[in-house]
């Protein structure tokens, strides 16, 4: 090959390897615009906007990284390097990080049943092996909980999966049940009243469903009757703290005893 031969292929090949280059440029910055656009059309509509904060977050950040990553691999195709070897690194590239990342990836996989099943919501109480809270605020990794006493407690999310929930906020009603005991020499009727009287002048408790006081054990030193109210999930504390007070006021007007454990001691003199 001449000299001439030499510098005409080099031209060609430079050729078109210019051409690839700016097509994977224009492909890059159209591929991008054009996701930036469809990311704020989905971002805009109603449907997406009625998904949890959490779950919305997530599949943005997701489908974001997923457009540009095809993206980026269209471009670098056009540049002649094959789609086997992108294959072949994603998947090497997936195998290391689900490796070095099990935990991780189990409190990911929790994250996901969470925001999207919804078990629980940002504001709501709940309590879970050990730990109860109001849930201020749901990631794909963990939930952040904060007890009534302001400490700040993490859970990881797959934790959370595998455990038993109790959520106190997800009925707009709760009941409160006290149980009090009276002596064998009180009245069972007059009781039962007492306590119907006692839920009536208590603050927050609904009328619907109606109050209930009735006889529930004789145990072996008094009687125990079981003093039942409903209340909306916000008031139950106020509730339960409100009529424990007043029970014990309004056993005191009445003259109804609440018996306490005795002990008798008989003296032998010899």
């Amino acid at each position: 090959m001449n000299l001439d031969d030499f510098l005409k292929k080099l031209q060609e090949v430079g050729t078109n390897a210019g051409l690839k280059i700016m097509l994977a440029l224009v492909i890059l910055f159209v591929g991008i615009k054009l996701s930036k656009w469809l990311i704020k059309l989905l971002q805009n509509g109603k449907a997406f906007n009625k998904i949890e904060k959490g779950a919305r977050s997530f599949i943005t950040s997701f489908i974001r990284i997923a457009l540009y990553a095809l993206v980026i691999a269209t471009a670098a195709m056009c540049c002649g390097v094959p789609s086997t070897a992108f294959l072949t690194i994603f998947t090497s590239a997936g195998v290391a990080i689900g490796l070095a990342l099990q935990g991780g990836l189990s409190n990911f996989a929790g994250g996901l049943m969470i925001l999207f099943f919804r078990p629980f919501k940002v504001g709501d109480f709940i309590e879970s092996d050990g730990a109860s809270g109001t849930i201020t605020e749901i990631t794909v990794i963990y939930t952040i909980v904060t007890t009534p006493d302001n400490r700040v407690i993490t859970i990881p999310n797959g934790k959370l999966t595998n455990a038993n929930i109790i959520n106190y906020s997800s009925k707009k009603q709760r009941r409160v049940e006290i149980i009090v005991s009276a002596s064998y020499d009180s009245d069972t009727e007059f009781v039962k009243q007492t306590l119907l009287e006692v839920a009536a002048g208590t603050k927050g408790v609904l009328d619907d469903p109606a109050p209930v006081a009735r006889l529930k054990e004789m145990s072996a030193s008094s009687i125990d009757f079981v003093y039942r109210v409903w209340c909306k999930t916000p008031d139950y504390w106020d509730v339960y703290f409100d009529s424990m007070e007043r029970i014990k006021k309004t056993f005191d007007e009445k003259g109804i005893e609440i018996p306490y454990k005795k002990v008798d001691v008989n003296i032998i003199k010899e």
